[in-house]
């Protein structure tokens, strides 16, 4: 190899590793491999405490203008999956939700955020509840970094239209994945 092939070598790796050192990321002490009681519905057959977790994200594209954040279930047996939670125009200089800021009344959600209606058909997080035998479901929590400071959607905006919206702006995102069956 002569010197500007090593020295080009060189430099990629050094940008692959710190382009890997500083991935956006998303992460929760509150969630492990599968939801606790805290973390599903109170209602439809279920008696969890729905207290959304605490979610904190790092490293998020440079040119991040805010923040969104979801929760949607693959496995529902509706044919269209299930949200559980969305809340979006969190501010760029944000980079958490309390424990419980899915509970509207506690007001623990960045100020200026806004949660809208889930397929439970009320604003704020909605915990798991699958069906009785089903098997577990994936509880897929994902924060987006996006490219403009608010969407154009407020809290009766239909889930679906929350995510279209979310991938159109896209310039970054972050999963955890948990499971619950019952």
């Amino acid at each position: 190899m002569n010197k500007i092939s090593v020295l080009f070598f060189l430099l990629t790796m050094i940008v692959a590793n710190t382009s890997y050192a500083e991935e956006f990321s998303l992460k929760s002490d509150d969630l492990k491999g599968q939801l606790t009681e805290e973390q599903v519905f109170s209602g439809f057959g279920c008696t969890g405490k729905n207290i959304s977790p605490s979610l904190k994200w790092i490293n998020s594209p440079q040119d991040t203008k805010s923040f969104a954040v979801t929760v949607y279930d693959p496995d529902a047996p509706t044919g269209s999956g299930w949200w559980h939670w969305l809340i979006f125009n969190i501010p760029s200089t944000a980079h958490e939700l309390k424990k419980d800021a899915g509970n509207l009344q506690k007001a623990l959600a960045p100020k200026g955020s806004t949660q809208s209606v889930t397929d439970y058909g009320n604003s704020g997080f909605g915990g798991a509840c699958p069906p009785l035998g089903d098997k577990p479901h994936r509880y897929i929590f994902t924060v987006y970094a996006l490219n403009v400071a608010t969407l154009d959607a407020n809290e009766k905006t239909p889930p679906a239209m929350v995510g279209y919206m979310l991938n159109q702006h896209a310039i970054g995102k972050a999963s955890i994945i948990s499971y619950y069956g019952r």
